[in-house]
């Protein structure tokens, strides 16, 4: 493999965005969007879209009409001490989601300390501030957003996204993160760094590592990805065939270790995942239960998304992340 084949280029545009490129395609592979978005209700945020494989197929949806909220890979908080840093409508248990744009909340970018581009990778890290809709600033964050590991031979490269999270609230009062599912609603426990994919991804093929076992105990098919809903697993894949092209392609969801570790992690992780009727992942780590953030303290979580093009087995996959050491 030649250095031209895995080299990327960096374009940073001030207020805006920053972009990586493929030198050898001239794709552009991943958007990062960090100018605030014009709707409040959407929860104003950084994100990235569009997300491509080498190739240049889209493998991020963005503001679908079924959520406008939902914005490429982006980091969220679907109930958080009463606001909602996801977007859109608000559950309330008994009444359903209701448009509840007093509890809409934001993140502030307010720099980045660092914005490294190599000739083969680039280096995010980046300072926010999560606001409640009053205005109150409730935590400040620590993100790092890593794009590397081009691999042209397998069609292939990563992201990791890392948060440090930190509550800031002047009241000194706990910060305490949920989901719908903690709210009442069951198997609906989305919180957490979420994936949308684009609407052909719709009825895509879900799998992990182990074959999961329904309520009963049986083997439940990979073809299903309610099966996984709410498991807990080390990865997640998610593959499809896209319209326009013929191709398929592959997106893998993958923790650090630590992050399953019950002594280093503030929470345990679980899966929240979709094909029907919308394509979505999200690692989310208050899926069942609430956990409390003290007022001072701070967590931390690491992940990574493996974009790929082709339709990938559980093996390649498999292969693939042990490649990719943390």
């Amino acid at each position: 493999m030649s250095s031209a084949e895995n080299s990327l280029e960096v374009i940073h545009t001030h207020g805006d965005r920053v972009v990586v490129r493929s030198a050898a395609t001239g794709t552009d592979l991943f958007s990062y969007v960090y100018k605030p978005d014009p709707d409040a209700f959407e929860a104003r945020k950084p994100y990235v879209h569009p997300l491509r494989t080498l190739s240049g197929n889209l493998v991020s949806g963005y503001r679908p009409n079924d959520h406008r909220w939902h914005k490429g890979l982006q980091m969220t908080a679907s109930h958080l001490s009463g606001q909602n840093f996801w977007g859109g409508n608000c559950y309330v248990h008994g009444e359903g989601y209701l448009p509840l744009p007093d509890r809409i909340g934001s993140m502030r970018h307010d720099g980045f300390d660092a914005v490294e581009a190599g000739a083969d990778e680039l280096n995010l890290t980046e300072r926010l501030t999560w606001i409640e809709n009053g205005g109150d600033e409730w935590a400040r964050e620590k993100r790092g957003v890593r794009v590397h590991s081009v691999d042209p031979d397998s069609g292939s490269y990563a992201i990791d996204w890392s948060i440090e999270l930190t509550n800031t609230r002047a009241d000194s009062e706990a910060l305490r993160f949920g989901s719908p599912t903690t709210a009442g609603r069951e198997m609906a426990g989305y919180t957490g760094l979420q994936w949308r994919g684009p609407r052909d991804f719709t009825g895509g093929k879900v799998f992990g590592p182990e074959e999961p076992a329904d309520a009963a105990g049986s083997v439940a098919t990979y073809d299903a990805p309610g099966a996984l809903m709410g498991t807990q697993g080390p990865w997640l894949a998610f593959t499809a065939e896209h319209d326009d092209v013929d191709a398929h392609s592959t997106l893998m969801f993958e923790h650090a270790p630590e992050n399953l570790d019950e002594q280093a992690a503030i929470h345990a992780s679980h899966w929240f995942v979709r094909a029907e009727p919308i394509p979505t992942v999200a690692f989310s780590w208050a899926f069942f239960e609430e956990f409390a953030l003290p007022a001072g303290e701070t967590f931390r979580y690491r992940y990574r998304i493996v974009v790929a093009d082709g339709a990938w087995d559980k093996e390649r996959v498999a292969a693939r992340l042990k490649e990719l050491p943390w």
